[in-house]
């Protein structure tokens, strides 16, 4: 390891932009005869439109035109669509409403667009917008998820009986019901997963951009997937042609999932900037991000554990109610199902598994992937349970999990995955140590001298990681391929530009991805650039979700970088007349083992330009290409211990300490993956005490600002004590796992378990507000 390689605490070279402001955003933004762009949105959950009325609107100062959902539909722009086939367990397939990018018939959700408003200032587009007249004819409502099953409840869309997306199954239902009746003692109970809006740091932003002498379209948007944007706008939306598309993703102000997908303000900017003539921005504002951003988790599960007379799990069986909404985002399908029913083995060896889940449709905002997506929800119920159980059990509930552990690997759960390395005890032992485990009966004597009450939680997670093979996951319904590509380009004086197809909105991609350059180069990672975020310089990539950047990525820009090297040490050998195979690289050089022959990196990348003196055969230039698609998912996991006190008087939870142990195979620089898991640790503080969505029975959200929806701040969190252990992921060239979500899959159970323990009373749903603990802890006297 160098001082700038793999392993290296090295500071993030973005981050100077980022805390000098001068960073740029897609509202940074601004072309020559730019507009701006309001949205008149529907303030009602659903509702029939009977006709639009703009004529005051347009005749406002400083608007340029108003356009509906009609004209949209008259210029074939195409429905959105979920990118995800399933289908359900007798056969039939999904059931996908369609989603007008602008309503033009029905709206089914507070916020669902009807007409955007262009004109010189947002703040005349807003008073434009308050002037458009939409008139509707209201229909009747349905939020709650299992009511929308009923019969004679609201339809939202005439494909979807019952409001019934799928239904469908995974595992062996006969194999888990004999354990069930033959167990020694099973655990049930019924687990509600909910609802999140992702609040990234910046609110969604885009700005199309017609030139009409070209024909040519440009969509700046805050995307962690570029080109699956150009793709779907393309294909499937009728916006442009391909090669006539050029979307770019500056900088992104974080996205935790809610950032891949196509929305329709894209679409329509894009639409409205041919019919207008004129560059076309919008700009969310927070209250319009609460109400369209998609939104994640909100599930309903009934769980049942078996175990046997040595408390060895004989089976699992799982019944889940997922709402997604008014209508199937671009990846809303695989989220409760392939990325859910697939972990619900967790750490343990489960012999028999069943999950039935079926989705439906609801007057609420979609729901799609959320930090973590699946997964979170998977560790919570299992990890729930599994502490549910051990005190029913009435035995340690470490005990219990390193009773069930998977010890021996590769492992082939029920549920499809199958595990490739992993070591769940040392992770346990680690968390166990590192929260003194053992002291914690000391801690909890003194607190409730204090009158309060102490309880401590814990939590065995794992998630799978990089989402791929793409033969894999395409078997599994998925529309695209999940590989990842990159090029590197060394220049005529030895700099290095890389260009990567994975995205970066926070995770430090310019540091890490420069770090494994100047590992294998031993170049300085100041003489190396990393590119992402443009479709016109970056060939074709899949973007980044689901932990994928590194083990998906940083494998692509590993196998481009063997190229690079193969040909430069053939040049190199030239020059010097040695064999290739003796040419080693090192310190900025290229090297004779076993002499003191050396060409200066530099003096190499000039020689492959000017080709006055190259092998026979050779091609002038140094710039090469890989894509790699993996042979398996990764497998990150890990033991999370928090450690809680609640003031009996008042209902409020303090976190008095937490505890991560985490295993994510090789680390390319331990302080940004620390960052990693403390964002993640703190979004999964915030689900399990303070977030959440609620809508009241007319569909109206109650929580679209922060005065109604609370995030975690710096006082509700502890300092977290984090440490790694390493299983090297043997699936891919560099033994990456992936880290981004980790800390929000497996903290929500431990905060849950922690409180429960302290009041006594286990049940408790999450957000645990302090009026919902006060009430549990009352309960349970």
């Amino acid at each position: 390891m160098g001082v700038d390689g793999i392993g290296a605490r090295v500071a993030r070279k973005e981050d100077r932009r980022f805390l000098t402001g001068k960073g740029r955003y897609t509202d940074d933004m601004s072309v020559p005869g730019m507009k701006h762009a309001v949205f008149v949105r529907s303030p009602h959950a659903h509702a029939t439109i009977v006709g639009i009325e703009a004529t005051e609107a347009k005749a406002m100062p400083g608007v340029i035109d108003v356009l509906d959902g009609k004209q949209l539909l008259a210029d074939g722009i195409g429905n959105l669509i979920c990118g995800w086939m399933i289908h359900s367990k007798d056969g039939s397939a999904m059931k996908m409403g369609a989603w007008r990018p602008l309503a033009d018939k029905t709206v089914r959700y507070v916020g669902d667009a009807v007409a955007i408003v262009v004109a010189d200032s947002v703040a005349e587009a807003r008073d434009a917008a308050e002037a458009v007249v939409v008139d509707y004819d209201f229909l009747p409502v349905v939020t709650d998820p299992v009511q929308a099953l009923a019969d004679g409840q609201p339809q939202l869309h005439p494909e979807a009986p019952n409001n019934l997306i799928f239904d469908w199954e995974l595992g062996d239902a006969g194999a888990v019901d004999r354990a069930l009746a033959a167990a020694a003692h099973v655990t049930e109970l019924k687990i509600f997963n909910n609802r999140l809006a992702p609040n990234p740091m910046e609110p969604r932003a885009t700005l199309g951009i017609y030139d009409a002498g070209d024909e040519h379209y440009t969509c700046y948007t805050t995307s962690q997937n570029p080109h699956l944007a150009r793709l779907v706008m393309s294909a499937f939306y009728n916006v442009a042609p391909e090669n006539k598309l050029r979307v770019i993703a500056p900088d992104v102000g974080g996205g935790f999932g809610s950032k891949i997908y196509i929305y329709p303000e894209e679409i329509v900017c894009l639409w409205a900037s041919k019919r207008t003539g004129v560059p076309v921005k919008w700009t969310c504002d927070r209250t319009e991000a609460f109400l369209t951003d998609a939104h994640g988790r909100d599930h309903v599960s009934t769980v049942k554990m078996a175990f046997d007379a040595g408390n060895r799990i004989t089976a699992l069986k799982v019944d889940t109610i997922s709402n997604l909404g008014a209508y199937m985002s671009l990846f809303s399908s695989c989220v409760p199902t392939y990325l859910y029913a697939t972990l619900l083995s967790g750490q343990y060896d489960i012999p028999a598994i069943h999950a039935n889940v079926r989705t439906v449709y609801t007057n609420t905002v979609p729901v799609d992937a959320y930090r973590g997506a699946g997964r979170p929800e998977a560790t919570y119920l299992l990890e729930r349970t599994m502490e549910t159980a051990a005190r029913e059990l009435g035995i340690s509930p470490a005990e219990l999990r390193r009773t069930n552990f998977i010890r021996s690997f590769p492992h082939q759960t029920p549920v499809i995955m199958n595990y490739d390395a992993g070591d769940y005890e040392a992770s346990l032992d680690a968390a166990m140590a590192a929260s003194d485990w053992n002291g914690f009966a000391a801690r909890k004597a003194e607190a409730e001298q204090r009158g309060m009450k102490r309880g401590i939680g814990m939590s065995c997670y794992i998630e799978a990681c990089g989402l791929a093979p793409s033969a894999a996951v395409g078997s599994l319904g998925a529309g695209v391929g999940l590989w990842e590509s990159a090029e590197v380009k060394v220049n005529m004086v030895g700099t290095i530009e890389v260009m990567t197809g994975s995205h970066s909105h926070g995770q430090g991609h310019e540091t890490t991805f420069a770090q494994l350059v100047a590992d294998r180069l031993g170049l300085p990672i100041d003489s190396i650039n990393i590119v992402h975020g443009d479709t016109d310089k970056v060939q074709m990539g899949m973007g980044t979700y689901g932990s994928r950047s590194g083990a998906v990525g940083m494998s692509a820009l590993a196998k481009a970088l063997d190229k690079v090297e193969a040909k430069a040490k053939k040049i190199a050998a030239h020059l010097m007349e040695a064999d290739e195979s003796d040419i080693l690289i090192e310190d900025g050089a290229l090297k004779v083992a076993g002499t003191d022959k050396s060409v200066p990196w530099f003096q190499m990348a000039l020689a492959a330009y000017t080709a006055h003196n190259l092998p026979p055969g050779l091609e002038p230039g140094l710039k090469e290409s890989a894509f790699y698609d993996p042979a398996n998912f990764t497998f990150p996991a890990g033991c999370y211990i928090c450690e809680v006190e609640v003031d009996p008087e008042t209902g409020r939870t303090k976190v008095v300490q937490f505890v991560a142990a985490d295993d994510f195979g090789n680390i390319i620089n331990p302080m940004i993956v620390e960052g990693q898991v403390h964002g993640g640790l703190a979004q999964g503080i915030g689900q399990a005490l303070l977030e959440g969505v609620t809508y009241d029975d007319s569909g109206q959200l109650l929580t679209a600002s922060y005065l109604d929806y609370a995030m975690p701040r710096a006082d509700d969190v502890p300092s977290f004590k984090v440490s790694t252990s390493n299983t090297p992921c043997p699936n891919n060239p560099l033994g990456i796992k992936g880290c981004g979500e980790a800390g929000a899959i497996g903290s929500p159970p431990a905060l849950i378990n922690a409180i429960t323990d302290a009041i006594g009373n286990n049940q408790l749903t999450m957000p645990a507000t302090a009026e919902k603990v006060w009430a549990a802890a009352h309960a349970a006297n």
